[in-house]
């Protein structure tokens, strides 16, 4: 803070400005000599004058002395934050008194005091007048919209969430840029419009979809974004099928941990933070890949070693010597890493701090640290140097050495090293703290749990054992109120459909024969003809007689034949993949009159028979069925994939459904499409078999999950797949067509359902 200037011997000049601000409040009396002297020594005349004037409007607008205060206090600190003496600065005054009468007309006047006590925050979060201008037009947005209009009452009523945003707001703008902030704030403001309380929940981050927004809106790499990314990477350079986890970071006031993993078994997470930002010219992306790798090294090569006999001290040195370790492991097998891991170790200057007064320890073990993954480290210490010079040796020649190796010269170092100062409570944490390291918890055993110690190791009761499977997908949905998406609001589980009886799908095609041999001769027009010779082959379909007899005539002459005597063929101008989609709701257990058979059952028989059709022609094809008990839970079994062929296993698969719960369609279809969209055929055709209208047991209006899958089916299309609903409810001209446009078929006669479906799939891809 600037040195205030004494304004003992200019009473007349201070007289002048309390003259000027003529506010009689005792509060603002009591402090005003105060807040001049600061403003003096950081404001020019003209923004000291600008100053006054605003406190003077705000004194006589009728709130009482805090607004008042507030300005007086805060508005030299936001200018001695972004630049004493800048006229940009101090223009941002006009854009505040703007902003504060707009609130003194609207219902929204009692947040002018927070607005302005938490200024100079926000200028710290933001250090720039042309961000804090969008942040201020940024609130004046939110401002017009954050108003709460109740039903039933023409009378507009202030929203209780805008103090909390304000309050939040230097918080927030550590993890989101301004622009972010103004769309998380939005979200907030259109989905609880209505409901005063529940706005203030979401603004003070207490509502779960408030947090999933916030995490949308998050600058940096999301976990969630490249978790599928690291895993195949884990599982094809490590062969390690440890899940990724994330953790919250940036919204609580003490430093983000570390990341972490307990490593007792090979399905233990491997906890990571939520979100990185790019760092030292490092991408967020890159930063996840050495952390894993990290990780995934000490999973490898580390092994635990009993704490209870160590002190903090030397516990501190035989996980900086690990951790340096598996370093030197990794940058063996992958020496790619390195760049990335100098840019992202802290290189401490030697002599930083006073070990007299300080705790050097930390920063001891940094330049320890850095000097081993840095040959050009220029550390002159003796010590470090030595155990330098000792790790290396224990490493030389292609060694890999062990944890218990480490130890061993960790205490060596250590006994050589300690300082009396080590157990001062002021320690030295500049420049320390290796971002891409764990926390090393997984290195160390108790037998005595002491009051410091988290017994990591202990395994958890059968009740919170997770679930087996896959763990799910999230999708969002669409709010059709809002016209907005509720962010990761359903939960997915994708899983292998049990097996049943193969003999049963043969049966139904049998019971079909005279229907296969119609579609036989049209399907015949449907095969390409432009088939194309690929000749030269070691293994094919056909002997290529001419490369064989020259063959033969080489082998005769004595020189080495040419073993690639077989051709195959391939068709060209046919490029379709088809997904069938069916829904398996409880609904298709309903009886179809006169016929003495089930939905589920006709279902069975018209995609078996459409199976049948796929197949012949040669088209890539899968079948998944889904049914839903809430968001929480919607299930998409696979029944065929497009790897598999038409063979028993997905025969057994398909005789074996069984039909139960909820349609929630919007998610499935997001799904499929995801599946879908990977395959490389220039045509992507996306058939949906079900019986009646979107629906869940916890959405009681029906036209929500109407809404939300006709947005699913739009955003299929601007993926370029083609999407058709085949339904079985005669009702279904009431909402189908609502849905899929004019791709939607009603199968009156559910009887007819093998052959309208079948005949289908033959128009849509001749």
């Amino acid at each position: 803070m600037a040195r205030l200037p004494d304004l003992s011997g200019i009473p007349s000049q201070f007289e002048t400005w309390r003259a000027r601000l003529d506010c009689p409040f005792p509060a603002v009396q009591a402090v005003l000599a105060d807040c001049l002297g600061e403003a003096a020594g950081l404001l020019s005349a003209a923004g000291l004058d600008a100053w006054l004037d605003c406190a003077r409007a705000l004194g006589k607008m009728g709130r009482g002395p805090e607004p008042v205060l507030a300005l007086l206090q805060a508005w030299p600190q936001v200018v001695q934050t972004l630049g004493a003496g800048d006229r940009a600065a101090e223009s941002l005054l006009a854009d505040v008194a703007a902003l504060l009468q707009a609130m003194q007309k609207s219902p929204n006047s009692a947040a002018m005091a927070p607005l302005l006590q938490t200024l100079p925050a926000v200028a710290r979060r933001l250090l720039a007048s042309d961000p804090m201008r969008r942040y201020l037009c940024a609130v004046a947005g939110m401002m017009a919209r954050t108003t709460v209009s109740l039903h039933g009452h023409h009378a507009t009523f202030a929203s209780p969430g805008l103090p909390v945003l304000l309050a939040q707001a230097p918080r927030l703008l550590g993890v989101l840029s301004v622009s972010g902030l103004a769309r998380w704030a939005d979200y907030g403001v259109r989905h609880y419009a209505s409901h005063p309380e529940r706005q203030r929940d979401y603004f003070a981050l207490q509502l779960p979809d408030s947090r999933a927004v916030l995490q949308r809106e998050r600058h940096g790499t999301l976990l969630a974004d490249v978790e599928r990314q690291l895993e195949l990477l884990l599982r094809a350079l490590w062969q390690d099928p440890a899940p990724l986890r994330a953790y919250a970071t940036g919204l609580e006031d003490a430093a983000a941990p570390a990341p972490w993993s307990t490593h007792q078994t090979p399905s233990d997470s491997l906890c990571l933070p939520d979100v990185y930002d790019g760092l030292n010219g490092v991408a967020g992306l890159d930063r996840y890949r050495v952390a894993v790798a990290h990780l995934a090294a000490h999973r490898r090569w580390s092994q635990p070693l009993l704490a209870d006999n160590l002190s903090p001290l030397q516990r501190l040195t035989i996980e900086c010597l690990e951790d340096a370790r598996i370093d030197h492991l990794l940058l063996r097998r992958y020496p790619g890493l390195r760049y990335v891991m100098l840019a992202l170790h802290p290189r401490p200057v030697e002599g930083a701090c006073d070990p007299e007064l300080v705790s050097s320890l930390r920063h001891r073990l940094a330049m320890l640290s850095r000097a081993l993954l840095d040959p050009a480290h220029g550390y002159a210490d003796a010590a470090l140097n030595h155990c330098v010079a000792a790790f290396h040796a224990l490493l030389e020649d292609g060694k890999e050495s062990s944890t218990q190796a480490m130890q061993a010269l960790a205490l060596q170092h250590a006994t050589r090293t300690r300082r009396q100062s080590d157990q001062l409570a002021r320690v030295h944490f500049t420049d320390t703290v290796v971002s891409y390291r764990d926390d090393n918890r997984h290195l160390w055993r108790f037998i005595e749990a002491g009051d410091e110690e988290d017994s990591f190791d202990q395994p958890r009761p059968p009740a919170e054992q997770e679930m087996p499977g896959l763990p799910p997908r999230h999708y969002p949905e669409w709010d059709a109120a809002s016209q907005s998406y509720r962010p990761d609001w359903v939960s997915l589980y994708e899983s292998l459909h049990p097996s049943g009886d193969a003999g049963a799908i043969d049966a139904l095609l049998a019971r079909h024969a005279a229907l296969a041999r119609q579609l036989q001769q049209l399907l015949d027009r449907l095969k390409p003809q432009n088939r194309v010779r690929i000749r030269y082959q070691e293994e094919g379909s056909e002997l290529d007689l001419d490369v064989a007899i020259r063959s033969l005539i080489d082998w005769r002459a004595g020189s080495a034949p040419d073993p690639r005597i077989l051709m195959s063929h391939r068709t060209d101008g046919r490029s379709i993949a088809v997904l069938v989609l069916l829904d398996l709701s409880h609904s298709l257990n309903d009886a179809v009159p006169g016929s003495g058979q089930t939905r589920l059952s006709l279902s069975q028989e018209a995609v078996a028979l459409l199976a049948w059709a796929m197949d012949r022609l040669g088209d890539p094809f899968a079948l998944a069925g889904f049914h839903s008990n809430t968001r929480h839970d919607v299930r998409y079994q696979h029944i065929k994939g497009f790897g598999e062929r038409w063979i028993e296993a997905p025969k057994a698969r398909l005789a074996a459904l069984q039909a139960q719960y909820s349609t929630r369609m919007g998610a499935a279809l997001r799904h499929a499409a995801h599946t879908l969209g990977a395959q490389a055929s220039d045509k992507k055709l996306l058939l949906v078999l079900t019986d009646g209208r979107p629906s869940d047991v916890d959405t009681p209006d029906d036209q929500a999950l109407v809404a939300d899958t006709r947005q699913a089916v739009q955003e299929l299309a601007q993926q370029g797949i083609h999407s058709h609903c085949i339904s079985l409810d005669p009702q279904a001209d009431a909402y189908v067509h609502d849905i899929f446009g004019q791709h939607a078929t009603v199968v009156d006669r559910v009887e007819q359902l093998p052959e309208r479906l079948t005949r289908l799939f033959v128009s849509l891809t001749r």
